[in-house]
């Protein structure tokens, strides 16, 4: 029977946890030094690896042979966890076992020893569904548990677990993950599973599952099972039912635009070829954010930016647009899509809402108005405020200008022209400053790999004249090993550095070729050659 992604490639050991490096660091330590709590709570946001690290950490108190900190999943106690025949180690859901007597029935169960593990473990699942009752009848023997006894409580809402629950409890925040960490996860089970997943792909897929894992790989599936050949961009918007980055910023374009007839046509062809009215204003309001982030916040805006669309369209896009009239943006498209759930007609309450993008002047309200006195001081501002006749020679102008060597290759070219010198130590801190330097040029999924910690899947090591590039696997080093990723590493290195290097890319996990039969006849020809030559 199939069985889904996100269920295959479930995590089993807190190594294999994405994105949640201080959860699981502080975990493998208590394991190590055996300062073990006896209740733990879990918070955070669908899809973050809350039940999975839940019991990844069973297996690791009942394992027989601890594996700095991790579950060896081949004792017995690991096989019986992983297979659920272990009658010690139980989850509950508590969305259906939320009253009180399942919570008296559970406590009166609770203190007898373990049959086949050295703990018993109760794993609470939506923890914050329990009742008033059911909590007041959990909190004793959460407080005071028998020495064999293990709680793991798990939530999405943590404002909804009472604070008496909160106190006895240590507490785990899961962090949203990140787009690299997703689209790098991602890449990695399309490798598996033989999909030939592009990275664009895996970048609009990181960016749906919206922190998510569990939804990133669930995307993953349907869009992999739809999809002969190589899974693109294109094919996964066809096959979610959304616009795509393109489409949006050429919508966006339009209403900047302020072309009405152009602007009503393409979404004519986008709802006639199938896509979600409410998944199109949503991708609309994202870049209408973006572009807001990029005007507001250039600095922070790489990391800021939703990935609606590319940086560079988002950047000519904003350079059009004023704060003011993204906020008239943002507001007229979330109105209109909080009104889909009782409209009669949800197409011609989308048109109207394309129309009034494009017209600020249908609308007198105090939002309109601000918008197109802000669009007014912005042009007179960048001085594009002036008649046709007057602007035609500016344009020339830059032209003229752009003969003029940029200062960019001055600086491309030092270190190439700077003096050689004799080969020196690498500095400290030199692969954590040479990897947050290539992250920022880099693209999911090859962004995560570059991560400047020391479990990163990819770790730098300074020799001669070479930047030895250690990848976890070959899977790795066949991202990582392409001439612009090797060069933009060469690049900053030699930036650090001073002098030129170079950078090679090496799988950790190869083993050297076995020579030792080789050697054993070479000996062997060494230790008799005088009786050949008597013989002769």
């Amino acid at each position: 029977m199939y069985q889904a992604l996100y269920r295959k490639y479930r995590p089993q050991t807190f190594d294999d946890v994405s994105g949640q490096m201080a959860v699981t660091q502080t975990l493998k330590t208590q394991l190590q030094t055996g300062h073990l709590s006896h209740a733990y709570l879990f918070t955070g946001s669908r899809g973050t690896g809350k039940t999975s690290c839940a019991k990844i950490l069973a297996k690791a108190v009942n394992c027989l042979d601890l594996q700095d900190g991790n579950p060896c999943n081949r004792c017995a106690a690991c096989q019986a966890i992983d297979s659920g025949s272990c009658m010690d180690v139980l989850e509950i859901d508590a969305a259906s076992n939320n009253g009180v007597d399942n919570v008296r029935d559970l406590r009166d169960d609770a203190v007898y020893s373990p049959s086949q593990v050295k703990m018993r473990v109760y794993i609470i699942d939506e923890v914050h569904m329990l009742s008033l009752s059911a909590f007041n009848a959990l909190l004793k023997i959460i407080e005071e548990p028998p020495e064999h006894l293990l709680f793991i409580l798990a939530t999405t809402e943590l404002h909804k677990v009472p604070a008496t629950i909160l106190s006895r409890c240590q507490r785990f925040s899961f962090r949203r993950l990140s787009q690299e960490d997703i689209a790098a996860r991602l890449q990695y089970v399309a490798y598996q599973e033989k999909i030939e997943l592009e990275d664009d792909a895996a970048r609009v897929l990181a960016r749906l599952a919206d922190g998510g894992m569990r939804d990133g790989l669930s995307l993953l599936d349907q869009c992999a099972s739809a999809t002969v050949g190589d899974l693109t961009a294109e094919q996964v918007y066809r096959c979610l039912g959304i616009a795509g980055e393109r489409s949006c910023a050429e919508l966006m374009s339009y209403i900047l635009s302020r072309d009405s007839s152009k602007a009503l046509a393409l979404f004519d062809r986008l709802y006639a070829d199938g896509k979600d009215l409410g998944a199109m204003l949503d991708e609309l309001a994202c870049l209408a954010r973006d572009l807001m982030v990029i005007k507001t916040a250039p600095d922070a805006a790489v990391t800021m930016l939703s990935g609606v669309s590319t940086d560079r369209e988002a950047g000519d896009l904003a350079k059009r647009v004023s704060a003011g009239e993204l906020v008239r943006i943002v507001g007229v498209v979330q109105q209109t899509m909080s009104g889909f759930t009782r409209s009669a007609s949800r197409r011609l309450d989308a048109e109207l809402c394309i129309l009034s993008l494009c017209q600020p002047e249908l609308s007198m309200d105090m939002e309109s108005i601000n918008a197109r006195i802000g669009r007014l001081e912005e042009q007179i501002k960048s001085g594009a405020f002036v008649s046709v006749a007057q602007a035609a020679p500016v344009r020339t102008e830059p032209s003229v200008q752009s003969t003029e060597p940029a200062p960019v290759q001055t600086e491309e070219r030092m270190p190439q022209e700077a003096p050689a010198v004799p080969a020196t130590p690498a500095p400290v801190g030199f692969w954590t400053d040479v990897a947050t330097a290539a992250r920022k040029e880099l693209r999911p999924p090859v962004t995560g790999f570059f991560a400047p910690t020391p479990n990163a899947p990819v770790q730098g090591e300074l020799r001669g004249d070479t930047v030895l590039l250690w990848c976890a696997n070959a899977f790795t080093k066949e991202l990582v090993d392409k001439p612009t990723i090797l060069e933009l590493v060469a690049r900053k290195a030699s930036a650090i550095l001073g002098r030129p290097v170079t950078a090679k890319a090496v799988d950790r996990t190869e083993k050297p070729v076995n020579n030792e039969k080789l050697e054993q006849l070479l000996s062997f020809g060494r230790a008799h050659s005088d009786i050949i030559k008597i013989n002769e």
